[in-house]
């Protein structure tokens, strides 16, 4: 199909992105409107010029060592993703911002073509995240200290620790509206928020709840059941600093600085102390069954595998209706533990599957669900640091069953 030239003389005037075409001597030949206004200049005033007029003074140098680089082994490429990039306007200030690198020869000489983005606003958000993020940090070190002092005080900390989790609730809502505002940024779908929104929600309604219930007996005779309550408040907190010290980032994971502690575990207690915490985010009408074929300890790291359970039971929950059932199984048999989570949900399409245990991916009939696409990629390197292994059965509409299997450890002195 012929394309009029009208069309491409269009794109070219009329693209909100800069577009600069430079020679085979690194001087401009042409510069669209948007590069103007993004640079300050006019074309009289840039055409001809190197494009090191561009740079800021202290990389023009380096850059023109670089471009005759580029020149003797030119290849198409985007710039700017993991590191910072900046352009220099008229007026001498910097700006942030991306560029993305095309190439063709004519009559034996070559031309570049240079796609630039102004993400000066990006990069105000992302100073406005990281900064809401340290304020989170700040507030979580605030919660440990008042976790130390819990046990004496407990109707003073109650009310503090309710206080503080409302705040942290209402940063956790400014994030998710940024990230909402800025959903083409990956980078932005930053390690604490990914751990914010997945992995406190479970830990926070315990606390919350236990408060609630634990400010309402006054009486002596309800001492009993303050401590109960009491007991869960810290527990859930000291998951919450677990969660903290260990996956404020994957990168954790990354750099291997994620340790495997092998102890003995009595699973049936487990699995029931693991279920009686997940029944405080089901829907309406919706049941956990334990099914446990263990008559000795099995070790493992304990840890590791709540965090395993409850990723893969608060997505069975969520993923599935009011008023359905998830199973969980677990079958200790000679040195080997296999635990299945079965949901009547909705199920992951054939396609989806291969990519489900990659970071950030989402499913496409899962896209309306809150998540961070986080879950079961975490879930997947727990198990591979305790030597399991991970399988998906799931029809869509139908549900899901989730198996994994794990070797006993040795345990360690």
């Amino acid at each position: 199909m012929h394309i009029d030239a009208s069309h491409l003389t269009s794109l070219f005037e009329h693209a909100a992105e800069g577009i600069i075409l430079t020679n085979g001597e690194g001087k401009i030949v042409l510069v669209n409107p948007a590069a103007q206004r993004t640079f300050g200049y006019d074309e009289s005033e840039i055409i001809g010029h190197h494009i090191e007029i561009l740079i800021p003074n202290r990389f023009s140098k380096h850059h023109a060592e670089l471009r005759a680089g580029f020149y003797e082994n030119p290849q198409h490429r985007v710039m700017g993703h993991g590191r910072d990039l900046y352009a220099k306007t008229k007026d001498g200030s910097e700006i942030p911002v991306e560029v993305s690198l095309s190439f063709y020869k004519r009559e034996e000489e070559l031309f570049v073509t240079a796609f630039i983005v102004d993400i000066t606003h990006r990069k105000k958000i992302e100073q406005s995240i990281l900064t809401q993020q340290k304020q989170l940090e700040q507030m979580t070190s605030d919660m440990r200290k008042l976790n130390a002092d819990l046990e004496n005080k407990v109707e003073e900390r109650t009310i503090i620790l309710k206080e503080a989790l409302q705040e942290l609730e209402k940063s956790q809502r400014s994030l998710s509206e940024a990230l909402d505002k800025e959903k083409e940024l990956n980078e932005i779908k930053s390690r604490f928020v990914s751990m914010a929104s997945h992995e406190f929600r479970t830990p926070l309604s315990t606390v919350l709840s236990s408060a609630a219930l634990a400010s309402k007996y006054t009486a002596p005779e309800d001492q009993e059941k303050r401590e109960r309550h009491l007991r869960r408040i810290k527990e859930s907190v000291k998951h919450l600093n677990d969660l903290l010290e260990d996956f404020l980032s994957l990168g954790k994971l990354e750099e291997g600085k994620v340790l495997v502690k092998a102890e003995p575990i009595e699973l049936q207690d487990f699995l029931e102390e693991v279920a009686e915490e997940m029944k405080t985010i089901t829907k309406k009408d919706q049941k956990i069954y334990l099914d446990c074929n263990s008559h000795r300890l099995f070790i493992s790291d304990k840890k590791l595998l709540k965090n395993i359970l409850i990723n893969l039971i608060s997505n069975a929950i969520k993923f599935s209706q009011e008023n359905s059932s998830v199973w969980v199984k677990a079958d200790h048999s000679s040195n080997t533990l296999v635990l299945s989570v079965k949901d009547e949900g909705i199920g992951i399409s054939e396609e989806d599957q291969q990519y489900l245990f990659a970071s950030f991916y989402r499913g496409q009939n899962a896209v309306n669900i809150q998540g961070t696409g986080l879950g079961l990629h975490i879930v997947k390197r727990y198990i591979g640091l305790l030597h399991g292994n991970i399988r998906l059965e799931s029809k869509l509409n139908e549900g899901t069953i989730i198996t994994v299997e794990l070797p006993q450890l040795e345990e360690l002195e």
